[in-house]
């Protein structure tokens, strides 16, 4: 006795919709959930009415939440987003030494050098000192101040 004879097309294909539907309506319970906690506008009791209205009653109560608060939900999601994201370039940053590159601490000494704030000479003392890779900042910032003539 086969399965595949019982079972047609047809209904593997809504048994497929059901479940995915009823995977995304666990998603939607957890977010919401997840958003009652998250939210720093609502006091204590508002989030647990919230939460026994969406325990208590779910369909109902997460239709309700996202009706009523759906756009600050996703504010929410926005602010957190962009607040991960700033973490994370500053912790690159950091981590990535947070300094300026030879390249960069170059394409300033030239740009110096074309207004004339600094000699040929100033220019070529400094340049030597980038390239050498002792601490491009400090030693540029030294030498690129005019001498007094």
């Amino acid at each position: 006795m086969y399965l595949a004879n019982d079972y047609p097309l047809l209904s593997a294909f809504w048994t497929m919709l059901w479940f995915f539907l009823w995977i995304m309506w666990f998603f939607l319970l957890f977010k919401v959930v997840f958003d009652i906690f998250r939210d720093d506008t609502l006091s204590g009791w508002g989030k647990a009415g919230w939460l026994v209205f969406v325990i208590v009653l779910p369909f109902l109560g997460v239709f309700v939440y996202l009706i009523a608060r759906g756009k600050d939900m996703g504010r929410r999601d926005v602010e957190q987003a962009r607040a991960q994201k700033q973490m994370f370039d500053s912790y690159v940053r950091e981590t990535a030494g947070g300094g300026t590159s030879s390249a960069d601490e170059l394409a300033k000494l030239a740009e110096m050098r074309t207004r004339g704030d600094i000699t040929q000479e100033e220019f070529q003392q400094a340049k030597a000192l980038v390239l050498s890779g002792s601490s491009p900042t400090g030693d540029a910032a030294r030498v690129s101040t005019p001498s007094p003539r």
